[in-house]
C-alpha cells in the first residue's frame, strides 16, 4: 500500500506524558506539541502520496503532450467526479457549470459515463445526450442513439439473466433493514445498493451487515461488495468497469487501434480501479483518481477535491479521513 497513516506511537507518547504529576500548562503544551506532531506525520504522509499522484489540472499540458495525434476517448464515474457525494443519494445533483463542461466535453470526444446507479437513474441525473452511459457497474450499456448502430444494438446487458433473482432478492432486503434507523436500500438494476452512510451507531452497522449477508447467502450466484459507506449484492458475473470500457472502446472501433487510442478515466471509488488496472496494462492513457484523502490506487494522476465535496469533513473544515485543514491539504497537491 502506498499510504499507510499509523498514529498509534503519536498516542502512546501522549498518554505516557500526560500521566506524570505536571500543572495543567505543561499539560496543554504536550498535548499542543503532540498534536502538531501529528499534523506534521499528516501532511508529510500526504506530500508523499501528492509526488506519487500528481495534480491532474498542473499535469494538463502534459496529457495533452501525450495524447498529440492520437484520438482521446473520456470515461467518468458519477458521484464524486460529477457530483458531490451527498447523504441522500436521490439528491447527487449535477451542478449546471458541470453540466455545461460535460456537454462541451462531449462535442470533442466519445464519452462516457459508468456508474453504479441504475442506468435511468445515472442518465436522469446527467441530461446531456450523445453519451455512453453504462450502469450497475457497466452491466447495464446504452449506445447513444446517434450512433449508426441499429435499434437492436442499442442496449448491451450481460447480466439480464439475474433480473428475476435480483428483484426477488430487493425485496427481501428491503424488508430486513427497514427498521434500521439511518438504511436505505437503492434499486441499481443489476445490483442492489444497500446505503448505510446515515448509521449513527456502529452496532446498527452490524445488523444491517448481517442482515445483507444472510440474504445473500441464499443466493450463491452473487456476491456482496463495499463501496462508499454502501454495501452491494451483485450477479458473480466476469464483468466490472473494466470490461465496461474495453467494450465500449470495441464499440466505437478503437479496441485493435493499438497506439492510435488514448483513454481518460476519471474515478473516485474502488470500483473505478477496475478500470484504472485496463488503462495500465494498455500502457498508454491517464486514469485519474478524485478523492479530499490519499488512498492506495492504479491511478496516476489525482484531483484533490475542495472542502465540502466528498461528506468526510469534520468540524472547522477539517478532513475527518486525515486530520488536515483545508489549507494543509491544498499544501499538499501543490
Amino acid at each position: 500500500m502506498r499510504f499507510q497513516r499509523s498514529s498509534t506511537p503519536d498516542k502512546q507518547k501522549v498518554q505516557h506524558v500526560s500521566s506524570k504529576a505536571v500543572n495543567n500548562d505543561e499539560n496543554s503544551g504536550v498535548f499542543s506539541l503532540a498534536s502538531t506532531a501529528s499534523n506534521l506525520h499528516d501532511i508529510s504522509a500526504c506530500s508523499s502520496w501528492a509526488v506519487e499522484h500528481p495534480s491532474a489540472l498542473g499535469s494538463f499540458d502534459k496529457m495533452m503532450k501525450a495524447a498529440k495525434g492520437m484520438r482521446i476517448v473520456v470515461f467518468l464515474d458519477y458521484d464524486g467526479p460529477l457530483s458531490p457525494i451527498v447523504d441522500d443519494p436521490d439528491l447527487a445533483f449535477m451542478s449546471d457549470e458541470m453540466r455545461a463542461a460535460l456537454r462541451e466535453v462531449v462535442t470533442y470526444f466519445p464519452t462516457a459515463v459508468i456508474s453504479g446507479r441504475s442506468r435511468d437513474k445515472v442518465k436522469g441525473f446527467v441530461q446531456v445526450s450523445n453519451i455512453y452511459y453504462a450502469g450497475s457497474h457497466g452491466m447495464d450499456f446504452m449506445v447513444p442513439k446517434a450512433s449508426e448502430l441499429d435499434d437492436s444494438d442499442m442496449l448491451f446487458q450481460p447480466a439480464k439473466i439475474f433480473l428475476p433473482a435480483i428483484q426477488e432478492m430487493r425485496i427481501v432486503v428491503e424488508e430486513l433493514v427497514r427498521k434500521i434507523e439511518g438504511a436505505r436500500v437503492e434499486d441499481n438494476r443489476f445490483c442492489i445498493s444497500v446505503h448505510y452512510r446515515n448509521i449513527v451507531r456502529e452496532e446498527d452497522y452490524v445488523i444491517l451487515e448481517e442482515k445483507v449477508k444472510s440474504v445473500r447467502e441464499h443466493f450463491p450466484e452473487f456476491h456482496l461488495t463495499r463501496g462508499k459507506k454502501v454495501l452491494e449484492i451483485r450477479p458473480s458475473i466476469e464483468w466490472n468497469k473494466g470490461d465496461a470500457l474495453e467494450y465500449l472502446l470495441d464499440t466505437l472501433g478503437f479496441r485493435d487501434s493499438g497506439d492510435d487510442v488514448f483513454p481518460l478515466y476519471i474515478g473516485d471509488d474502488r470500483t473505478d480501479e477496475d478500470a484504472f488496472k485496463v488503462i495500465e496494462t494498455r500502457g498508454q492513457g491517464f486514469p485519474i483518481i478524485v478523492s479530499s484523502t490519499p488512498k492506495n490506487t492504479k491511478a496516476v494522476l489525482a484531483h484533490v477535491l475542495s472542502k465540502g465535496r466528498e461528506g468526510t469533513k469534520g468540524k472547522n473544515g477539517v478532513c475527518g479521513a486525515c486530520h488536515l485543514t483545508d489549507e494543509e491539504r491544498e499544501r499538499c497537491a501543490s
